[in-house]
């Protein structure tokens, strides 16, 4: 029991960390646009968040279930997971890096699971479709979206007068940002849910339904969603500077754009199961937008740096979660 309760801490604890890691996400290009202020927008940002995290439990089920073998999922394979994920998640925040939360806890899931059960408790088919895959799709689509959503934008007002312009989109951007922390609460809160749900399974606390899956508590889902918007109350200031001023320099047109085309498609995602990475469609959009004007409006070092992140954040995951469990079978079990 004292084990399942660190688990279930843990675990708040990492959709804390995510809150404010990935609170950049919804609400760094309406700051950085000074269409709200940064108090403004985290409350604004924190509320939406909240409401999206109820929207659904399709992504839950996916992480829960979907891609490591439940019957080799212990609780000391959770702890560990959690353990590797919260560490990477701050170590790419102190360097101000956007990195995936959702791919930081997939790593770390496998990285203890393999360790303790093999290679064969990986269901990589399922891991292929619902990770690998959209995780090299889903920036291309954001970065295809955010372009042709800005062409179509700036073809329809390239007449206009463009303080005019900015203007209007400064309010229709209030909508977009909220649109971007709805979609970012719908996809993100529920892979916290995902876990604790296992935990509890492991622990016994929850059964298997009669479909031999498993539903995820009304008490799970109202605490992942009130901690979620707590850390996003709380902010991640340096990604939220990566993210709306040193890819490229936006006007509210180009953040309204952005966050439209990047919360499209999270939104989608959440309702077909696939825990997407919001990093990675927010950070393209914004290339994509960037890129209408001219490919040097993108600042390609920084872009250098948060590919990196990306690419490495499965991979480091599973080592640091692996070494982890390792040290603690070896050294405490």
């Amino acid at each position: 029991m004292v084990l399942l309760v660190l688990v279930v801490v843990g675990a708040l604890v990492f959709e804390y960390i995510n809150g404010f890691h990935d609170a950049a996400n919804a609400i760094a290009t309406v700051v950085s646009t000074k269409v709200l202020t940064p108090r403004q927008a985290v409350v604004y940002g924190a509320t939406l968040e909240f409401t999206g995290a109820l929207t659904g439990t399709h992504v839950a089920k996916t992480i829960g279930a979907g891609i490591v073998d439940p019957s080799t999922i212990t609780l000391h394979v959770i702890f560990c997971a959690l353990c590797a994920a919260i560490i990477w998640n701050l170590i790419t925040w102190f360097f101000g890096l956007p990195s995936s939360s959702s791919h930081a806890l997939i790593g770390g899931l496998i990285g203890a699971a393999v360790v303790n059960a093999g290679w064969g408790c990986v269901r990589f088919l399922e891991l292929v479709d619902k990770v690998i895959a959209p995780m090299f799709m889903a920036p291309v689509i954001g970065f295809v979206t955010g372009l042709i959503v800005m062409a179509i934008l700036l073809r329809i007002f390239y007449k206009a007068n463009p303080d005019k312009v900015n203007r209007r989109f400064r309010r229709c951007q209030i909508f977009s940002a909220g649109l971007m922390a709805l979609s970012h609460g719908s996809n993100d809160a529920q892979k916290t849910m995902g876990i604790i749900t296992l935990a509890l399974l492991a622990g016994g606390i929850v059964k298997h339904n009669a479909q031999g899956s498993f539903d995820i508590p009304i008490y799970v889902i109202l605490a992942c969603a009130t901690v979620m918007s707590l850390g996003v109350m709380s902010g991640g200031w340096k990604i939220i500077r990566t993210m709306g001023s040193k890819i490229i320099k936006l006007k509210p047109i180009n953040g309204f754009a952005a966050e439209t085309s990047a919360a499209s498609i999270i939104l989608a995602a959440s309702h077909f199961g696939v825990p997407l990475s919001t990093t990675h469609v927010i950070s393209t959009a914004i290339m994509g937008v960037g890129t209408t004007y001219k490919a040097h409006a993108v600042k390609w070092g920084v872009i250098g740096n948060i590919v990196w992140a990306w690419v490495l954040t499965i991979p480091i995951c599973v080592i640091i979660s692996g070494t982890i469990y390792f040290l603690y079978r070896t050294f405490i079990l």
